[in-house]
């Protein structure tokens, strides 16, 4: 057999998946996540498996996205062109929540301290012309200096590097004769875009996660001896792990974006290819939206408090997982997250002397999920989380029961609020979505989800709690190049010209993977000549009248409005170099003979409304044609579904428990929107 292995690093646990490329045969398991060496995680799940023969291993890794998310960015320093020591103080003019927050505002701390930049004299034009040379004088005593102090991970970011990178690159040099053992990032490598604030954070972000990556992708690698290891990119490919090692800022979003793309193959195979994607874990839930069937891109996303202009799949987080703490704040209301309890000592239900009640701990004690996880792998402790909740609710005046609720529901509130920015924000409408819900806390919250937002129906995956690792075995390997060529009289001949180099760069990194077969993806970032920031559009061949309709016709889509008699102006272009792989096929299952009896495991004392002897059902032994009637919960090894009254799930030909509301009444009876 050839297996290739999908393995999802988390919070909580590690996530892995086999596929049998020969029979297409499918095997899930699950680990605890050993926060202290994520490696020992990682190859715990694949000895679970037993597999001998295998013929690739692909990984999302939360290293680079959890020490940016704290803030972990080490002892950096930054060089950049004399006269722009403060290029990273002055930052943009934006301040987050409009100008009326601006007086409360307080500017956060830059990534690299004013003191630990250093300037070097040279200077290029926006075309790349050399206005002054390079000053190498100025450029040993910042090596040297960084040296001096110990600084070993270095971004350089010298003015219109992306037209011209020649000074960067004597730079380089210079640090590698005078600081041999730095790390650096050069912006025209990481980035090569104008806007020099964005690029300049962009390839400190790279510097940042570099040492720990390449510790991380190396110790993974030799373990795993002659196997092929490839990660998952932000954008939504692959890498091989040589070339994420020189490009480590591309796998600061790698496990949500798995998520993301195993979500938009279910919607494919199912229900149809525009979703709403949500991925609960234990710390976290990641939302998406999925169009065409394929997941919104961005060039304008952040991961923490630092912006990252590299494409990465659209997602919203919100600190609304599993382990989410509960607490009072100090005008006496009850709080859900954002802190989370994490792996260790994670939830009171744990037994691990925690001191703070959890989201996993209401739906503990109010029985909608079992006494145990992982299919009675972890047994949880039941009287430890009620204790927990009785001193919680004790505080807020409240029974045991309206606390754990009331922990649901908000955690539910959260997790509709970043629906509803993915959705409504970007001028869509929630109602006519789909969801997607996966990860081990993913289902436990659909039925308020629909009841809160109004959705149509919510598809609750098989293996739901394995669907990221899933996800890294549906995509190919990707590598982006993007190059800044500003002109609002684009010619085609010097547009094929730079494309036809970003091809080359991208089919040499293919090639270095081991990939005969390539594919090109070419798109522009367009703009109206005035306006500040552009609109990505497809690119066949090189035709600028074609693509400025296309633009017009985006421009018009995401605003409502175009101007097609004025001018465009050509700013960016990129190409994606694809190395497809063989995707599994997504079994179809013959349909059974309506009965969910069979399936019926015992009953459980479960609180919806109020406590009731509710049906539990064993989710593997349902079969396609089945329909579950709420009251009920359905259980499998990675997770569970709660079904409140009023609410039906069906399994669908694909083994998809596909969960709707029973009649509502409509909105505008109720006297208001939804």
């Amino acid at each position: 057999m050839a297996i290739r292995i999908g393995i999802d690093t988390g919070g909580t646990f590690t996530d892995v998946v086999a596929v049998d490329e020969d029979s297409g045969a499918i095997v899930t398991t699950k680990t605890p996540s050993t926060p202290g060496d994520p490696a020992e995680g990682f190859m715990a799940g694949i000895g679970r498996l037993g597999a001998a023969d295998i013929a690739a291993v692909c990984h999302g890794t939360t290293v680079a996205t959890n020490r940016l998310l704290e803030g972990r960015v080490g002892d950096l320093g930054f060089i950049t062109t004399e006269g722009f020591a403060f290029m990273l103080e002055i930052a943009r003019q934006s301040v987050p929540d409009g100008y009326g927050n601006s007086y409360f505002w307080v500017k956060p701390p830059r990534i690299v301290p004013a003191h630990r930049v250093r300037t070097v004299g040279g200077r290029l034009d926006h075309t790349g012309a050399e206005v002054r040379p390079f000053d190498e004088e100025s450029a040993v005593r910042a090596a040297r200096w960084f040296r001096e102090q110990g600084v070993d991970a270095i971004g350089v970011c010298f003015l219109h590097s992306y037209a011209e990178p020649a000074h960067e690159l004597a730079m380089r040099e210079v640090l590698r004769r005078e600081h041999p053992g730095a790390v650096v990032s050069l912006s025209h490598e990481v980035l090569r875009e104008y806007r020099e604030y964005e690029r300049s954070v962009t390839t400190l972000v790279d510097a940042a996660v570099k040492p720990a990556i390449g510790r991380y992708v190396a110790q993974i690698a030799d373990r795993l001896g002659d196997v092929p290891l490839y990660v998952m990119t932000s954008s939504g490919g692959v890498l091989s792990a040589a070339e994420v090692v020189n490009q480590p800022i591309t796998t600061v979003l790698s496990g949500p974006a798995a998520g993301a793309l195993g979500a938009a193959f279910v919607a494919r195979a199912g229900t149809g290819s525009d979703v709403i994607t949500l991925d609960g874990g234990g710390t976290s839930t990641d939302v998406a939206v999925v169009l065409g069937g394929e997941p919104t891109l961005t060039t304008e996303g952040t991961v923490g408090r630092y912006p990252s202009k590299i494409p990465m799949i659209d997602i919203v987080t919100v600190g609304a997982g599993g382990g989410s703490i509960a607490w009072t704040s100090p005008e006496g209301t009850l709080k859900v997250g954002p802190r989370s309890a994490g792996a260790d000592p994670g939830p009171l239900c744990y037994g691990r002397d925690a001191a703070d009640v959890t989201v996993t701990d209401a739906h503990v004690h109010l029985g909608r999920i079992p006494p145990h996880l992982l299919g009675g792998e972890i047994p949880l402790d039941v009287p430890a989380a009620t204790d927990g909740l009785r001193k919680l609710a004790a505080g807020l005046n409240l029974q045991v029961e309206a606390a754990a609720t009331g922990i649901l529901e908000i955690s539910a509130w959260n997790q509709a609020n970043a629906i509803r920015q993915i959705t409504v924000k970007r001028g869509l409408d929630v109602r006519d979505f789909p969801m997607v819900a996966f990860g081990g806390s993913g289902p436990l919250l659909v039925c308020r989800l629909i009841d809160v937002l109004g959705l149509p129906s919510v598809i609750v995956p098989r293996d739901p709690g394995n669907l990221s690792a899933f996800g890294l075995l549906t995509v190919d390997v990707r590598s982006e190049y993007v190059r800044t060529h500003v002109t609002r009289e684009p010619s085609p001949a010097a547009l094929a010209g730079v494309y036809a180099d970003l091809e080359r760069q991208a089919g040499e990194a293919l090639d270095r993977q081991g990939f005969a077969e390539h594919r090109y993806l070419r798109s522009a970032d367009l703009r109206y000549y005035g306006q500040a920031f552009e609109v990505r559009v497809p690119v066949g061949a090189v035709d600028p009248d074609e693509v400025a309709g296309r633009f017009h016709d985006e421009h018009e889509r995401l605003y409502g409005y175009c101007h097609r008699g004025d001018p465009v102006e050509w700013v960016n272009l990129r190409v994606s170099g694809v190395g497809p792989i063989r995707r599994p096929d997504p079994p179809v299952r013959p349909p059974g003979d309506g009965d969910p009896a069979r399936a019926r495991t015992g009953v459980r004392r479960v609180y919806f409304e109020d406590w009731a002897d509710v049906p539990v059902y064993a989710r593997e032994r349902l079969e396609p044609g089945d329909l579950l009637t709420g009251p009920a919960v359905v259980e499998e090894f990675g997770s569970t579904l709660p079904l409140h009254p009023g609410f039906t799930a069906r399994v669908d030909g694909h083994g998809n428990l596909v969960v709707t509301a029973g009649e509502r009444i409509p909105a505008s009876e109720e006297g208001g929107d939804r």
